[in-house]
């Protein structure tokens, strides 16, 4: 709703299931952020895990670690870090609203 007004929005989906941005983008499920890391090593850009979905809304999945392996804690503050790196929150972006799915 807040889209269809005209307001820049940005959603960060930190369900280990990647899932929650899966409707704003037509039922696609996104690469997470971690999974990009992962396969790309440090030569990640911001189009590389921020995709656009329903009203313009910026949709990305920090992910989780492999299962049984490490915190999903550490996972969400390593992507957060990397978007605030490449850019994701620039007051140039014009964002009116982040809002960040969690657990709980």
């Amino acid at each position: 709703a807040l889209a269809e007004m005209g307001k820049k929005v940005m959603v960060v989906g930190c369900d280990p299931k990647a899932d929650s941005t899966r409707l704003l983008l037509g039922g696609l499920a996104q690469r997470t952020v971690l999974d990009t890391l992962r396969d790309e090593g440090d030569e990640v850009d911001l189009e590389d895990i921020r995709r656009v979905g329903f009203g313009n809304t910026y949709c990305t999945e920090p992910g989780g670690p492999e299962p049984g392996v490490g915190c999903a804690g550490r996972g969400i503050i390593t992507s957060i870090n990397l978007l605030e790196q490449l850019g994701a929150y620039k007051e140039s972006l014009g964002l009116d609203y982040v809002f960040y799915d969690v657990l709980g």
